[in-house]
């Protein structure tokens, strides 16, 4: 048996930061099975996935060994155990559009999706009601500012123990410093066929454009709006006369199937993504 972490470190970019850390990994004899690492305009960040020997794991150590490293290199170093025995733990972000929601909730409930809800964070009040009802809980970040709101959502997510996040029809963008502690563990939907029609207004944008298929798209966030991996893609065919009001509800219709097909197969590890290509495995 073994058990698992996910490692980021994130901070301002300094020599010898990757030796250092993976230098202590090996110390608490660990395989590191997974790393990644970018230097953005002087800003470092690295994601480690990591595992162990149950025989040899001492979570208590490997904690106190990272905050000391983090300290000493004046970097944030975050850490999440994951349980191979228990369910995948998921946060749902989201505003105030109840169709991906509620099909997330009935598809949980009905064990389309094997996982754990343990958290919902909204950044509008609209759809507390539909969560409370479900049972879970709610937190509402307000995002007039988004570093303190991503600050609280963080600590939302690790208080609760967060293995990944979906954004069902959550609408603001995330900054890098988010996405990189959560590297390919947020799925998104996107109300086109991307890479067509990125951005705001995708439907607005079809209709506009007189395209005649039009559609919707799963895909891991990046810290490129609508650029990162694609998952899973529902498409319709636009009639002539169509109205914007018409398009955007057949396009909703599929964007709950493309989400929740998305999240199944991340959940079912059929999924792996090889130089920003998603390939099912």
């Amino acid at each position: 048996m073994n058990c698992y972490a996910t490692i980021t470190v994130i901070g301002r970019d300094k020599t010898g930061v990757v030796a250092r850390v993976t230098n202590l990994l090996f110390e608490t004899r660990a395989n590191i099975e997974a790393l990644e690492e970018q230097v953005t305009r002087g800003q470092f960040s690295m994601t480690i996935q990591a595992s162990w020997r149950a025989t040899v794991f001492n979570e208590k150590s490997l904690g106190q060994g990272l905050r000391a490293l983090g300290r000493d290199l004046g970097m944030e170093i975050k850490w999440w155990f994951t349980d191979p025995k228990r369910p995948q733990r998921l946060a749902l972000m989201v505003t105030r559009e109840p169709h991906c929601l509620d099909a997330i909730l009935e598809s949980v409930k009905s064990r389309k999706l094997k996982t754990e809800i343990v958290a919902v964070i909204g950044n509008h009040r609209d759809l507390k009601a539909n969560v409370e009802k479900a049972g879970l809980p709610f937190h509402h970040v307000a995002w007039t500012n988004r570093a303190k709101a991503e600050t609280k959502a963080l600590r939302i997510l690790e208080k609760a123990q967060v293995d990944f996040v979906v954004l069902a029809r959550f609408m603001k963008i995330l900054s890098p410093n988010f996405v990189w502690q959560f590297k390919n563990k947020i799925i998104n939907i996107h109300p086109s066929l991307l890479p067509g029609f990125p951005g705001p207004q995708p439907y607005r944008q079809a209709h506009e454009h007189g395209v005649k298929i039009a559609g919707v798209t799963a895909h891991f966030v990046s810290m490129h709006l609508d650029e990162g991996p694609i998952i899973a893609q529902e498409s319709f065919r636009i009639k002539p006369g169509m109205t914007l009001k018409q398009i955007v509800a057949a396009g909703q219709k599929l964007e709950s199937k493309a989400l929740v097909n998305g999240i199944r197969l991340y959940l079912t590890k059929q999924l792996d993504v090889h130089w920003g290509v998603v390939k099912e495995i």
